[in-house]
């Protein structure tokens, strides 16, 4: 019988901190993806952002050049809200629209629209969204459209919108040059009659001013 050597502390150390160096680390070592993409986006809980359009879809041209102000609210280990503000022509606000980024029984993450009017009654178009397919990564995750969303948007005549795919990054607070971006994405490979692209991103290191709640909060 063949009897292997005890370990000796000092080799027993030099291995523990190899475990440590970038490249060693265990699968059970490795943070959750979309835990720790949650502990990013409740980091700036109770703080408000400033961004802009990036992206140049001739569907989005009222929204060039347009003030917009994004606010993490409504925390829990369940769900956050990010209302998101629009500064319209006339220099009043549209606060029809918040995020809302749940978890789900089954361990996924959901991101749903909440689209309200101004007297807080809900638009015929809410509520529609996703669950995440994949684990994604600590900085983003995307979210494929749900069967409810689709036919919810076939309902109401909105039959390039069966093709969605949402996707939010966001930075943990303190992170240089953080951000918070999120994007709504249609491609003809996927199915789309016509390429979408819109994409808003906001400066996570700059706080300003918390805007009034979004409409209907």
């Amino acid at each position: 019988m063949i009897t292997s050597a005890p370990i000796s502390p000092a080799r027993y150390a030099l291995l523990a901190a190899a475990l440590l160096l970038p490249g060693c680390t265990t699968p059970q070592s490795q943070a959750d993806p979309q835990d720790a993409f949650w502990a990013a986006l409740s980091s700036h809980c109770g703080k408000a952002y400033a961004g802009r359009l990036t992206t140049a879809d001739a569907a989005d041209a009222d929204l060039a050049g347009k003030a917009m102000v994004m606010a993490v609210t409504d925390c829990s280990e369940a769900r956050i809200a990010v209302p998101f503000h629009i500064q319209t022509a006339d220099g009043s606000w549209d606060r029809s629209r918040t995020w809302l980024i749940t978890r789900t029984t089954g361990g996924a993450l959901r991101l749903k629209h909440d689209h309200r009017h101004e007297d807080g009654s809900a638009d015929p178009v809410t509520f529609y969204g996703g669950d995440t397919a994949a684990p994604g990564t600590a900085r983003t995750q995307d979210f494929p459209v749900d069967a409810e969303s689709i036919a919810m948007f076939r309902r109401e005549g909105l039959t390039a919108s069966v093709t969605n795919v949402w996707s939010v990054t966001v930075d943990p607070a303190g992170t240089p040059d953080a951000a918070y971006i999120y994007q709504l994405r249609r491609t003809v490979a996927g199915g789309a009659p016509a390429e979408r692209n819109f994409r808003v991103e906001f400066d996570l290191t700059q706080p300003v001013a918390l805007p009034p709640p979004a409409w209907g909060w």
